[in-house]
């Protein structure tokens, strides 16, 4: 069976002129115009396939990737009004609605929002949410200690950033914990540090044992920090640039990189550091 709104894998029925049909099921064939059909695609090929709806409501497939699918959150801007609702971006010919009554507050264009998208059976299209709540914590929290999840930035928060945990639960990550830049709208993975007694989940950007990291280890962590992840002194920098902001000997420098790089904390280039994108 077809799902509308997400990467399907679709049998090739015929091919004609303007692109090719491909075997829908219940919902029957289905156009992928010409100019997202792979190259030498043949009758009986099987093809991955984003289906959605085209401006005149007709079930399309693109090779197109959407900025989200159904059952998933994501960050998109407003880019029009109408009298149904707002349109946003999510990367396709044909904008997604947000209807009036899937709004939180009134919507402004050009500003950027988390939304839910989801099909509506009633309507028989796909809309999208600003009311997030109602689709998360819907199920209890069974994370262990440690687990590895996907994070979306949600929000800034007084105690840190309220993040959505594998498309189900908030969670919160604190500030005193965060080691680099987050953006609202970012894809990472997290540790799960616990899930509290009132089903509250508390994250944490790298996994266990960091926080424990001391000494110039730690100093050079916390620089990392400070600059937004990136630090402008490799191990292959001039003794003086290293002490002036460690006080410390290029040998001792290079030996505290060592403790983070085994611990798949950092990379090294050439002229700087780097806090790698998934700690």
């Amino acid at each position: 069976m077809v799902e509308i709104g997400k990467f399907n894998t679709l049998t090739v029925v015929k091919i004609v002129d303007f692109g090719v049909y491909l075997d829908g099921g219940e919902r029957g064939e289905i156009l992928m115009p010409k100019e997202y059909v792979p190259a030498n695609c043949f009758p009986d090929d099987e093809v991955k396939a984003f289906v959605y709806f085209d401006s005149e409501d007709r079930i399309v497939a693109t090779t197109e990737e959407p900025y989200v699918q159904v059952g998933e959150f994501a960050c998109l801007k407003m880019v029009a009004g109408s009298p149904v609702g707002a349109f946003l971006d999510w990367g396709l010919r044909k904008d997604l609605l947000v209807p009036f009554r899937e709004q939180r507050e009134p919507m402004e264009e050009g500003r950027s929002y988390l939304v839910y998208a989801y099909f509506d059976q009633a309507s028989d299209r796909i809309v999208a949410s600003t009311k997030i709540d109602k689709f998360l914590d819907q199920v209890f929290p069974s994370y262990k200690p440690g687990q590895e999840v996907d994070i979306l930035v949600a929000r800034k928060t007084d105690l840190g950033y309220a993040v959505i945990v594998n498309n189900a639960h908030w969670g919160l990550i604190y500030d005193n914990e965060i080691f680099q830049a987050l953006k609202i709208g970012q894809r990472r993975k997290a540790y799960i540090k616990r899930v509290r007694e009132d089903e509250k989940i508390d994250l944490a950007l790298q996994p266990a044992g960091y926080e424990k990291i001391e000494g110039l280890a730690g100093k050079i962590l916390e620089k990392l920090k400070d600059y937004d992840g990136v630090l402008d002194l490799s191990d292959k920098s001039a003794p003086e640039e290293i002490y002036r902001l460690f006080e410390c000997s290029k040998k001792n420098y290079k030996k505290a990189l060592g403790t983070l790089l085994k611990q798949g904390l950092i990379e090294i280039g050439e002229t700087e550091v780097r806090l790698l994108p998934n700690r």
